[in-house]
């Protein structure tokens, strides 16, 4: 049986990467397609050393700092991978892969990670984050992102089986797509974070430093709470900002090493997590260190934390992404902190490794392989 596997672009290591890191370990065997490839020799240990099929973008003006320009052209891009001849197309998906085409005695199985969110439900807020509202270049990105709603749309229809990531992006994709899919939670290398019982008296964050990260509404909180320490560890745009809002009891790390975020990370009293995600693999692996989570109560987080009330809980929820409501969370943390038990966190992040993902995935496929 021949195998393609076609990933959007291969400019990182990140969330959509470790899902197709762990997709060409069931599949060591198979092909790989990409938009774009400029990830060095010494950082592609995750895709076994293998090179890449790209596509004309790759040899566009700029293409290596700024392919996400080349939206437009996405579409026909991937269009033009000739994959006649493989039995099994599996793509990885959050911008175009999905969108190659394939025949009828193909089956092609497609991680979808998400709708293109810029494209769909945060059109108005991409175009007003990007001062692009009023004006004759916004009348072009409308309708850029008109036509490429209808190809998005388009391009599921040659899509056998769609798979997704939580529950929360379930609903997204009926909602764009009026499809069904399947959920198969996303690896997370729960056994690289060690288990502690050993807690300090802090809080711990960790994440890029961008706007949705909502890094500012925990910071604010901590103000408020003079009496309890913050830690942050992250880098990105949001930093500077971030520094002329830090009190006493609050601080900053920047970038540090994987082993350093780790080490706070088992010792913290919670981690909080403010962002709305479509999974959230940091607050998986926060439990896997057996730390309990303070997180906001919407997407992919309610899949994977067990509130206060249930049994064996592993963190608490806010409601609202406003300062009051994460203050009234710690408070309820800090009144029942002894119903939080580390085991209870660790036993919970295991249902989430990458051994898991690795057989549901391959189950998913070999049943949808008995119907070809």
């Amino acid at each position: 049986m021949k195998i393609a596997v076609i990933h959007d672009r291969l400019v990182v290591y990140a969330g959509a990467e470790k899902v197709l890191e762990q997709i060409l370990k069931v599949y060591p065997e198979a092909d790989l397609f990409s938009l774009v490839d400029f990830l060095p020799d010494n950082q592609r240990d995750f895709l076994q050393q293998k090179k890449s099929k790209t596509s004309f973008i790759q040899r566009l003006p700029f293409s290596r700092k700024k392919h996400l320009s080349y939206l437009p052209f996405m579409p026909i891009a991937i269009e033009q991978f000739d994959l006649s001849k493989y039995d099994l197309v599996i793509s990885s998906s959050y911008i175009a892969a999905k969108g190659v085409i394939t025949g009828p005695t193909q089956l092609h199985i497609s991680y979808v990670y998400t709708p293109i969110r810029y494209a769909w439900e945060m059109q108005h807020q991409y175009l007003k984050d990007f001062g692009k509202s009023r004006g004759l270049s916004s009348i072009f990105i409308r309708m850029v992102l008109h036509y490429i709603r209808n190809w998005d749309v388009r391009s599921t229809n040659g899509v056998d089986v769609i798979v997704t990531s939580s529950k929360f992006i379930r609903n997204r994709i009926t909602k764009t797509y009026r499809r069904d899919s399947e959920i198969i939670y996303p690896p997370v290398d729960v056994e690289g974070f060690k288990y502690n019982e050993i807690k300090e008296e802090y809080y711990f964050t960790a994440s890029r430093l961008v706007p949705y990260k909502r890094i500012d509404l925990i910071v604010e909180a901590f103000r408020q709470l003079p009496d309890k320490k913050l830690i942050i560890i992250g880098e990105g745009p949001e930093a500077g900002k971030l520094k002329s809002k830090l009190t006493s009891n609050i601080e900053f790390l920047g970038y540090q090493s994987t082993e350093v975020l780790q080490q706070y990370m088992q010792k913290a009293k919670a981690f909080v997590f403010a962002a709305e995600e479509d999974f959230g693999i940091v607050p998986v692996e926060a439990q896997a260190c057996g730390t309990p989570v303070i997180a906001f109560g919407k997407g992919g987080a309610l899949e994977t934390v067990i509130p206060l009330g249930e049994d064996l809980p592993t963190g608490i929820f806010f409601y609202e992404q406003t300062a009051n409501s994460l203050l009234a969370a710690i408070k309820q943390f800090e009144n029942n902190y002894k119903s939080f038990n580390a085991a209870n966190c660790r036993n919970n992040a295991l249902r989430f490794s990458e051994e898991r993902f690795r057989n549901e995935f391959k189950a998913l496929v070999d049943r949808n392989l008995k119907f070809r």
